[in-house]
């Protein structure tokens, strides 16, 4: 982008400054659109009209509604990491359990507080197409290394017996499965529960009763 075009602005904002609105607007719309009738069974024109803006400027900011689709989904994913590094740093030298504990709260407060996000993350993306479902893998292995690193730095934590990454697949899964029916349950239990349940699945496979103090 040139410096003019950078540097040109209407009623004081510049041009960076007015897309960077656009899409967090976007965002906002296919967020409710997406939860609300489906990706499957949505429109741009659709997430123009919540937006309150124009095809033209959709296309100025996104290719397709695909590509909306997974500006939400890494959005979300985003949110979620940073509130995880936050709560594991303020919790330095702590327990595998604590560790564990304040991890997934903070990862499920990023994702499933606001059930439209939820959604998105756990039942709109899934099947959409080949290039998405790459992607979202993509986002899956980044997440098992992440949870790698953080439990590596736990002295009480030993290596999975089946090697971290079968490991990860099988905790990720677990976790995509349980927040995706938990997102689609008419009478969700709390955040707490789905805490609770997944915490349980990621300890023992940190920490295997044979070595557990």
């Amino acid at each position: 982008m040139g410096t003019s075009q950078t540097r040109h602005s209407y009623s004081g904002q510049s041009v960076l400054e007015r897309r960077a609105e656009r899409r967090a607007l976007f965002m906002e719309a296919a967020l409710t659109v997406f939860a609300d009738k489906s990706y499957a069974k949505s429109s741009v024109t659709e997430i123009c009209s919540v937006a309150g803006l124009s095809r033209r400027q959709f296309y100025e900011v996104y290719d397709s509604r695909e590509d909306l689709l997974m500006a939400a989904y890494d959005a979300a994913h985003q949110a979620a990491r940073e509130a995880v590094a936050a709560a594991v740093a303020a919790t330095s030298g702590g327990s595998a359990r604590e560790l564990v504990s304040v991890g997934l709260t903070a990862y499920l407060d990023a994702m499933v507080t606001d059930i439209r996000r939820a959604k998105v993350a756990y039942v709109e993306v899934v099947g959409v197409s080949d290039r998405v479902e790459q992607h979202r893998l993509g986002v899956r292995d980044e997440w098992a290394r992440t949870i790698e690193a953080i439990a590596s730095n736990v002295p009480e934590v030993r290596a999975p017996a089946c090697g971290w990454p079968t490991a990860m697949a099988g905790f990720i899964g677990a976790l995509n499965g349980a927040a995706h029916h938990w997102s689609m349950d008419e009478q969700r239990p709390p955040v707490q529960a789905l805490v609770d349940m997944l915490s349980t699945v990621l300890f023992a496979l940190l920490i295997p009763a044979s070595t557990e103090a």
